[in-house]
């Protein structure tokens, strides 16, 4: 008999006692078959028509932004994004262990070095008390920008997640930042519609990222965008990532070095409906978190929740195993009854390509590896 058998039976009376139950599957519950035989027969269905404009003024007002930039995933909005925040070749980028490896390869793609620093165990995202101590040990000023002492590079941006969409603790890390003038750049891409203190994630950086794939809150079925209140950093963008192409009526100039990276109308059409029913994803999910919450905590498991002032999207909810063991059974017995339960990522470092990189002592990540497990999560 499985240990976990009311754990199993609840999950899968949660969502009507699937056969299987998926991890997070998309719900097409609004206009999106006729904004999609829309885009077809307009032909517009590239990276050029009415449903991409819709998208990113949308986008704009969703996250309280000036400009959005509409890109075919987040990976490609990070790299991009840290291009536009003043990333170059050779420089640093301070960023999480404990994150999807998407937010590390944005930036070897800019020939960049990632540095890891590690999480809080509230937020399980960028620790600022950890950021604080690493400057304060490795870090100098010089010529009113932030320096490595030990390897004498620039650190060009900071780059936080907020892991499955509980926001990391900003006013802290803007703070330090501020302090060692080094840009944010928000890898917001699993946190559309959380908010701190008020405010939505993707605001706070110099620049903020989202993911709109297939299993996100909301789905473009692949897509991303960037958001900045800069309105000249965005209209930049927008020609990067249009090939870099000089406007012209038949000339192809294109003035630097730039990327095909705009999403197609085709999945902003897709996007824009299923932006329509964000509200009620967001309502439908938390109502799942509460259920969840009330049940774990009554079988002495613990279910992750948002911290004081912040509203988190719960896009991937999560309970803290005791141990690595509990975990491992957890997510065995779970799985063999095909409920889909995921690890959290292996650390960064652990992966071969990164494995030589600078890294503080990594002590909650380390904790939160052996113990975090995503439960189905999927709006009902």
């Amino acid at each position: 008999m499985s240990v976990y058998k009311s754990e199993i039976l609840f999950i899968k009376n949660k969502f009507g006692n699937l056969d299987s139950v998926p991890l997070h599957a998309p719900k097409f519950r609004g206009n999106e078959k006729e904004y999609l035989l829309d885009t077809i027969d307009s032909t517009f269905v590239s990276s050029a028509g009415a449903y991409v404009n819709k998208f990113e003024s949308m986008i704009c007002s969703i996250t309280n932004t000036k400009k959005a930039i509409a890109v075919v995933n987040g990976t490609s909005g990070l790299q991009v994004a840290l291009r536009l925040a003043g990333v170059g070749e050779g420089d640093e980028v301070l960023t999480q262990a404990l994150t999807f490896v998407a937010t590390v390869n944005a930036i070897i793609y800019n020939r960049a070095i990632p540095v890891f620093i590690d999480v809080d165990l509230d937020t399980m995202g960028f620790s600022p008390k950890a950021l604080e101590i690493f400057l304060d040990e490795n870090a100098e000023r010089r010529d009113d920008r932030c320096y490595n002492k030990k390897t004498g590079n620039k650190i060009s941006a900071c780059l936080p997640m907020h892991t499955f969409g509980f926001p990391v603790h900003l006013n802290e890390l803007i703070n330090i930042c501020d302090k060692w003038k080094i840009p944010i750049v928000e890898d917001a891409s699993e946190s559309l519609g959380s908010y701190y203190e008020g405010k939505p994630t993707g605001c706070f950086g110099k620049l903020g990222v989202f993911s709109f794939n297939g299993n996100k809150i909301v789905t473009s079925g692949g897509g991303g965008v960037i958001v900045t209140n800069n309105k000249e950093m965005g209209y930049l963008g927008k020609h990067l990532t249009t090939t870099a192409k000089v406007s012209h009526p038949y000339e192809f100039y294109h003035d630097e070095l730039g990327y095909n990276f705009r999403m197609p109308n085709l999945n902003a059409a897709l996007a824009c409906a299923q932006l329509e029913q964000l509200e009620k994803y967001l309502e439908n999910k938390r109502v799942l978190a509460q259920e969840y919450q009330l049940f774990f905590s009554n079988k002495g498991i613990k279910f992750r929740t948002e911290t004081p002032n912040t509203k988190a999207n719960y896009w991937l909810m999560c309970l803290e195993l005791e141990n690595k063991r509990e975990r491992d059974l957890f997510l065995i017995e779970t799985n063999k009854n095909n409920i889909m339960t995921r690890p959290i990522w292996q650390l960064m470092f652990r992966l071969p390509m990164y494995r030589n990189c600078q890294r503080d002592e990594q002590k909650n990540a380390k904790f939160l590896e052996d113990r975090i497990v995503n439960i189905p999560s999927s709006v009902r």
